[in-house]
């Protein structure tokens, strides 16, 4: 039996956030936000992301690891009708645009790239563009000004995490497939491995297909 690995290796921060200035590292998952109309929120929840098809970075689904930037999203939309999502991305193979690598602010996935990453200069806010959705888990809401807005938005989060069993203490819960501890709020979803077909979790450090033949 060989083993072929087909899904991804990942080192956790805990729950600390890199700082503005600070260069997100290949194949780590980090803290990010993402803001929509509230009217787009579930099916966001229910169904994924879909990628625009432009912007500064080119096509892709962007969010930034600065709230502030996030919460001022959609720009074309009252404030009371904005929720921003808090997302686990799965970074994978990182672009820095700036500089040198401005020429490939368009076509930086044609050249192997999973993210582009423009870091915050002269005001304006660090921007994350990631190519795949699948990269991307919400796993909470960070805000949203409509209280029952945001507690349907939570317990649909919590009801697309299948995986997760609550302990006898309802504060803490344990995905079954990843065996992490999460908050109820950051219930974790499960899908099957694009490459085997196994069910897998988006928390997990490390995911290695089987190869059968």
């Amino acid at each position: 039996m060989s083993l072929t690995f087909n899904g991804w290796e990942t080192l956790f921060d805990g729950k600390r956030r890199l700082k503005p200035g600070q260069a997100p590292k290949r194949g780590r998952g980090y803290t990010m936000f993402h803001g929509t109309h509230k009217s787009n929120a579930k099916a966001i929840i229910t169904s994924g992301f879909k990628p625009s098809a432009g912007g500064t970075l080119g096509p892709g689904v962007y969010c930034s690891r600065d709230l502030n930037k996030a919460t001022a999203y959609p720009a074309l939309c009252a404030p009371n009708d904005r929720v921003v999502f808090r997302l686990l991305v799965r970074v994978g193979k990182v672009k820095r645009i700036d500089g040198q690598g401005m020429n490939l602010i368009n076509t930086w996935h044609q050249n192997g790239y999973d993210t582009a990453w423009l870091p915050s200069s002269m005001g304006r806010p660090e921007e994350d563009c990631v190519w795949d959705p699948k990269r991307l888990t919400v796993v909470g809401i960070e805000h949203c000004t409509d209280t029952q807005v945001k507690k349907d938005l939570e317990n649909l989060i919590k009801q697309r995490g299948k995986g997760v069993s609550v302990s006898a203490t309802p504060s803490q819960a344990e995905c079954k497939i990843c065996g992490k501890s999460t908050q109820p709020q950051t219930a974790h979803v499960l899908q099957k491995c694009w490459g085997c077909g196994t069910l897998i979790c988006h928390f997990m450090d490390k995911h290695v297909c089987r190869d059968k033949s």
